[in-house]
């Protein structure tokens, strides 16, 4: 919902025409429930209601409405399986509307699944940032390099480049998910610290091997760290059995290993 709400405010501020197709009522078996939607110009979508046929024929009607100037709103039902061959077999009613400030004001924030405080700008920090960039969660992305960072960052991360970045972590909302994955152990074991002293996180994960891990672990007994905040340390990141280390593969076993934690 962030990175629609995103591409939609720049469509706007570009002067681009487009149409807000909307799913507003889902029965059976379908794709995507109500409250989902797509944007459509002439010449690009943003978002999903599903794919397949359905988004076809959707896509196919935003922009006949798009070529005859005539954006008057409008809705349009669709059984899936009868009228578009689609398997799902349940039936949902689209709505299509123009693209306008006030609609897009009007469209409720949602909860993000998740608030991420992500140490590290390097390779597979970046590599994170953008696989959860079209994703419904906020970012905090903080280093203490700012030629580390790309010039732009997707609309759902903010970036932060300090001197003490153990600091940051007093910021985070209670329940944060952290990823501590920099370029020095030694200021990932102070993040790391930070982090286990506030105890209140959801998911604490650090990049490292299992080795990494032990050498923490007995640092955080030596400074008197709870055993059981000890314990709840994700390390090494990643879905287990999820092999490469490519940066692009990591972020992609790390995305999901959080998505399974933030459902559970």
């Amino acid at each position: 919902m962030l990175a629609l709400r995103a591409s939609g405010a720049e469509w706007l501020r570009s002067a681009q025409r487009a149409v807000v197709v909307e799913v507003i009522g889902a029965r059976g078996s379908v794709p995507r429930g109500c409250g989902t939607r797509m944007l459509v110009s002439r010449s690009q979508c943003e978002g999903t209601i599903g794919g397949g046929h359905l988004e076809w024929r959707a896509i196919d009607e935003a922009r006949a409405m798009l070529a005859s100037g005539d954006l008057t709103p409008r809705t349009a039902h669709y059984p899936l399986g009868p009228a578009l061959g689609q398997c799902c077999g349940g039936a949902v009613t689209l709505s299509f509307s123009a693209l306008s400030a006030d609609a897009l004001s009007a469209w409720p924030a949602g909860e993000p699944r998740f608030h991420l405080q992500l140490y590290g700008a390097g390779h597979v920090g970046r590599a994170i940032v953008r696989a959860l960039a079209p994703m419904n969660v906020t970012i905090d992305w903080i280093d203490e390099r700012e030629a580390e960072f790309p010039a732009e960052v997707p609309a759902n991360t903010g970036k932060r480049c300090v001197d003490a970045v153990e600091g940051e972590v007093r910021g985070a909302p209670a329940g944060a998910f952290y990823l501590v994955l920099t370029h020095q152990h030694d200021l990932d074991l102070r993040i790391t610290e930070a982090i286990l002293r506030r105890n209140d996180f959801a998911f604490l994960g650090l990049i490292g091997s299992a080795t990494k891990r032990q050498r923490f672990i007995h640092r955080f007994e030596q400074r008197g760290l709870p055993a059981s905040a000890i314990a709840r340390v994700t390390c090494p990141i990643g879905l287990p059995g999820l092999t490469g280390k490519e940066p692009e593969v990591i972020a992609a076993s790390v995305v999901a290993q959080m998505l399974m934690w933030s459902s559970a």
